[in-house]
């Protein structure tokens, strides 16, 4: 008798586990993509899910299936696990998934936790000397470290050339571009904040 209790208690609580977890996906969902500043039309027609479907998960007021959670996990670049917070398995390595952006680049993320200075690799692709740099600004600072190739950095006034080993550290309130050069791809490593990530990572649309 109470092997059967304890075990009808161990099966409610995984379900109320599972309930608490897809209760917390449309909020999460919500995050994401205001995050990624992307609309519910732009997201409708890159993951095949009607925009007023994807407004009723965000609000809770429909739980996603798997054929949902597939499609919305790979427009934001992240795995199913983090996409519905499943508990860590102890495992510390990161699974690097690519990001393909508006401008040709490419984007590994390489941290997981949520909030805070976030690391990410950067691999552009073999730009134009005499390209004409679209400086930004935004709170926060960044910091780059060249691994391969040559990193066109335009601060301000200045216009850098930075090699392989060569880091940069400034503040993102002064206008500021980073490219690659005619001599081909650059690789480096940027730690950046939040207002950073809306500024350099953007993911390109469906094609």
């Amino acid at each position: 008798m109470l092997a059967k209790h304890l075990a009808k208690w161990q099966t409610t609580g995984v379900d109320r586990s599972i309930d608490r977890a897809l209760d917390a996906v449309g909020p999460r969902l919500k995050r994401l993509r205001t995050h990624g500043e992307i609309t519910l039309t732009a997201l409708a027609e890159q993951t095949g899910i009607s925009a007023s479907t994807l407004s009723r998960l965000e609000a809770g007021l429909r739980r996603p299936t798997l054929e949902q959670l597939l499609p919305l996990a790979r427009a934001y670049g992240v795995t199913l696990d983090e996409l519905v917070d499943a508990p860590a398995t102890g495992d510390p390595r990161i699974n690097l998934r690519p990001v393909a952006c508006e401008d040709g680049s490419t984007v590994l993320p390489l941290t997981r936790r949520p909030g805070g200075i976030q690391a990410y690799k950067f691999v552009l692709p073999a730009g134009r000397d005499d390209a004409e740099p679209v400086l930004r600004t935004h709170e926060g600072h960044d910091w780059a470290y060249v691994l391969n190739g040559t990193l066109r950095l335009v601060l301000g006034e200045h216009d850098l050339r930075l090699k392989a080993g060569e880091a940069a550290e400034f503040d993102t309130r002064t206008p500021h571009w980073f490219g690659a050069t005619s001599a081909g791809p650059v690789e480096f490593l940027s730690l950046i904040g939040r207002q950073g990530e809306r500024a350099h990572v953007r993911v390109a649309p469906a094609g």
